[in-house]
């Protein structure tokens, strides 16, 4: 996509990125939880607090996509396996958030993204990349096996007291 800048992410970002993270988990899912549940859910996982303290954890990496000046998408990688025992490498990283704003879905944004995290992946030696995708979200299955991701197993997700059956989903490196 012309005009699209991948970088870090900064303290300073903290707030846009927040607010990316709401928006974009409520627009693709928020009509599956009981509001109190998505609240605590977001409260809990996109709240200013919580982006800044993964801001700061070693073990996290953001790359933000910027478009037209603004927050166009952002990657979060989870440099220690997720789910260890399903690893089938021996050092499995983890994508953990690939979120664009809903209105720019569709235009590049989530491969760039994509592409930004199997190069890091690469660089830093992992030998398989996990992710977990929701049971009923056939776009981003389709989206993740174009990179060679398949399912690996079936696993939960908890949003509020709701679980959700989601799928494993890894490549070998």
């Amino acid at each position: 996509m012309t005009g699209l800048i991948l970088r870090p992410a900064t303290p300073a970002d903290v707030p846009a990125l927040s607010a990316l993270g709401r928006d974009s988990f409520v627009a693709k899912f928020g009509h599956m939880y009981r509001p109190e549940d998505l609240a605590a859910f977001l409260d809990e996982s996109q709240s200013p607090a919580a982006i800044a303290a993964e801001l700061v954890n070693p073990d996290r990496l953001y790359c933000l996509a910027e478009l037209g000046g603004r927050l166009a998408g952002y990657c979060k990688l989870g440099l220690k396996c997720g789910w260890p025992e399903h690893a089938r490498g021996t050092r499995a990283i983890e994508l953990k958030q690939l979120y664009t704003d809903p209105e720019l879905t569709g235009h590049g944004i989530g491969a760039a993204l994509m592409d930004w995290a199997m190069a890091e992946a690469a660089a830093r030696n992992a030998d398989e990349m996990q992710l977990s995708v929701w049971s009923g979200n056939h776009g981003a299955q389709k989206f993740y096996a174009r990179y060679g991701f398949a399912k690996v197993a079936d696993i939960t997700f908890l949003v509020g007291e709701q679980v959700d059956e989601e799928f494993l989903f890894a490549r070998m490196l």
